[in-house]
């Protein structure tokens, strides 16, 4: 809890939103209400508790914060867009692909611009381009959310079984085929020691938002574009078809062998992490570092057992590009706290402020603002699961989903085409091409009706 007394008043010379301009609420409708992804650990929902906390203090406003679960904050936020009964602010840290970009399409979100402009240049430009969404009803693209931290696809395993099996994480393969194999080798060898164990983690159902991250990073893994430059569907092209058809196949062909958990067809967002944790998993993805912030307090396991890999070069041998995921806040439009709810963002993104957020929250999520990267917390050496996420970051190739090149794409996401494609093969036994063919056409289908 150190780092969290850390979190300051900062002045405030990067923002024309002054946090004091604000006057003390006098109702209910003057209490700005947010509702926030809840953490993986008891101290990252407190680091958000003092940040409020001292944003009260700093401006007499009150705050009314509500956590929920990925999966419980996901359907109540679907459930209250149509009943209308929604917050001021919301964080959705798993589904921001999918909703954001939507819910910007139809004019459902605040401009935040006037956050965002006083402190654009600390942002990189490709973290700016996540919060750029064109309004159907203004007929123009502007800044709908607020970037507050990233994070990509990174493996955890455990390296304590490992050494069981008379091996260690220095012979972990680099190439593809032979990445995958290894674990392969490693559930089998376990197996013999009468640990029964599955070798590989990967989430496959159509609840799971993993799901789609992982599909979408082999997909790249594969070279396989679904959409070009300018954000145009490439699924016509039989070499995309015939990627998507390989990918299937891929994960076809690890499931048969008994390499996947047979329940990873009805995983939530959080059992990835649930399985490793229980160890009834060797490895498994994951689009964060809550799998190590959630043994943050064990140093034995946090630095000795749990391991962290990136991901292996692409089957051609080059490496891996990493998609890059932008944590968000939105505003929503028919908010009646508009200028308070502004006021806190400002706050929110003061370097001093987000960044010690960050630090006390374990480092889940990596920094989007520039000057906080400078903190050496992020590249201690002697954490080796932050330190790796920082190499990927600021060393590795990254690209952004597809949504930020084209709203439409959010909907493919939310209904987890991909998820719905693996099923397809993995339990009604369709051929990868059916289904592959299948994805094609209800992508089609969407592209077509947000024309």
């Amino acid at each position: 809890m150190a780092l969290i007394s850390l979190i300051i008043v900062a002045c405030n010379k990067a923002s024309t939103i002054a946090p004091s301009s604000v006057n003390a609420p006098d109702t209910e409708s003057k209490i700005l209400k947010i509702w926030w992804d809840k953490g993986f650990t008891l101290e990252e929902d407190e680091a958000l508790q003092q940040v409020v906390s001292n944003w009260e203090k700093r401006s007499s406003n009150k705050v009314k914060l509500a956590f929920y679960s990925t999966d419980e904050l996901s359907q109540k936020v679907e459930r209250e867009l149509r009943t209308g009964d929604l917050p001021d602010l919301i964080a959705m840290f798993k589904s921001e692909k999918s909703l954001t970009p939507r819910l910007a399409w139809e004019g459902k979100l605040a401009d935040v611009s006037d956050v965002i402009e006083p402190v654009k240049n600390l942002y990189p430009e490709v973290v700016l381009k996540t919060v750029s969404f064109y309004n159907k009803s203004t007929q123009k693209s502007s800044y709908y959310a607020l970037p507050i931290h990233q994070a990509t696809i990174h493996v955890y395993y455990w390296r304590d079984l490992l050494e069981k099996a008379g091996h260690s994480d220095a012979e972990i393969p680099k190439e593809w085929d032979a990445y995958w194999k290894f674990w392969k080798q490693m559930q089998n060898q376990l197996r013999v020691k009468q640990i029964d164990i599955d070798g590989l983690g990967l989430p496959l159902s159509i609840a799971a938002g993993d799901t789609y991250q992982t599909f979408e990073q082999i997909l790249e893994a594969y070279d396989v574009q679904i959409l070009d430059a300018k954000g145009q569907l490439r699924v016509d092209d039989p070499q995309v078809r015939q990627g998507i058809v390989k990918v299937l196949d891929w994960y076809a062909q690890s499931y048969r062998q008994g390499y996947l958990p047979a329940d990873a067809l009805h995983w939530l967002n959080p059992d990835n992490n649930r399985n490793l944790l229980n160890r009834k998993v060797l490895m498994t993805t994951n689009d964060t570092l809550s799998i190590a912030t959630a043994v943050r307090q064990d140093p034995d396991t946090y630095s000795k057992k749990l391991g962290i890999s990136e991901l292996p070069h692409k089957p051609n041998g080059k490496p891996m590009r990493y998609l890059i995921t932008v944590q968000q806040v939105i505003l929503f439009a028919d908010s009646k706290n508009q200028e308070m709810a502004k006021n806190f963002l400002a706050y929110l993104l003061q370097p001093e402020v987000i960044g010690n957020y960050l630090k006390a929250a374990g480092g889940r999520h990596s920094p989007v603002l520039k000057p906080v990267w400078k903190d050496l917390f992020w590249t201690d050496p002697n954490d080796p699961h932050v330190s790796t996420a920082t190499k990927t970051f600021t060393q590795g190739e990254t690209r952004l989903f597809y949504t930020f090149q084209n709203p439409a794409y959010s909907m493919v996401l939310k209904e987890n085409v991909w998820g719905q494609a693996l099923k397809r093969v993995l339990v009604d036994s369709s051929s990868s091409e059916q289904a592959a063919d299948e994805a094609i056409a209800r992508i089609k289908q969407i592209f077509a009706q947000w024309q």
